[in-house]
């Protein structure tokens, strides 16, 4: 069984003030080659883990890819499973998401009892989160997979009082997200209403493609920033080595 030590990794990070920058890394996006030498640069520029997943896996090397990145490097490697079937043995842990912005039973409740037993078979750690997808102005992946309606952007106190509710249900984490491809990040006023209500660690996802956007986001209330869309744009990798080194040496 596992031991929880990523989440008490992540408690502690926060405990002292230090701030994280995770890349997500989806199989349908890249090649186990390209995902490895990608993993490479990421641990040698300070990123703190990786997430494997997406909201429809149409490759079936989920097992082979995340295994392939514990041999390549030392960086936790954590599933963002987008249904119970994107689950690996190999993992360092996972994210147990719930999607608790929408109202469609499934993202509550439903994969996750599929997923409970195969998760207790492979001794992964599961780390309960709070999944909430905000307005992008684009119709994402995550929305229309899930048919759920993302919170409003311009109501901060919808989305404090989701977070709230997810931390009273004995959430470990919170994660905002934009949607792949969004075309506006999660607004900061957003994130510091967050911030104000809850204690638990935030991440924030979507949209974000450089130094200035990720700080933004720290300033609000982020723990941690999520970045994986940039890596498909013109001088990525030199994006991902920015964004990282801002985080790093970010001074609240």
């Amino acid at each position: 069984m596992n031991n929880g030590k990523i989440l008490t990794g992540i408690r502690k990070d926060k405990a002292e003030n230090r701030r994280a920058h995770w890349v997500l890394l989806d199989p349908d996006d890249f090649t186990v080659e390209k995902a490895c030498e990608i993993a490479k640069t990421a641990a040698e520029c300070g990123v703190s883990a990786l997430l494997v997943g997406g909201s429809l896996l149409q490759s079936n090397r989920i097992d082979v890819f995340v295994k392939s990145l514990r041999e390549t490097v030392p960086l936790p490697v954590i599933l963002f499973p987008g249904d119970a079937t994107q689950l690996s043995k190999h993992a360092s842990a996972l994210l147990y998401l719930s999607l608790i912005s929408g109202r469609n039973p499934v993202n509550l409740i439903g994969e996750h009892v599929k997923a409970a037993p195969v998760i207790r078979q492979y001794g992964l750690e599961p780390i309960s989160t709070g999944y909430m997808l905000v307005e992008s102005g684009a119709v994402t992946s995550v929305e229309f997979m899930s048919g759920t309606r993302p919170l409003p952007r311009s109501k901060p106190n919808i989305a404090a009082a989701h977070a709230l509710a997810a931390q009273y249900l004995g959430m470990d984490m919170l994660y905002l997200e934009a949607g792949s491809g969004a075309t506006m990040t999660v607004p900061p006023e957003m994130i510091e209403a967050v911030r104000e209500c809850v204690d638990i660690p935030i991440i924030v996802g979507g949209g974000i493609r450089d130094e200035d956007t990720a700080l933004e986001k720290l300033r609000a209330g982020a723990d941690i920033i999520v970045t994986g869309n940039l890596l498909q744009r013109e001088n990525g990798l030199e994006r991902m080595r920015g964004i990282a080194g801002s985080v790093g040496g970010f001074m609240a």
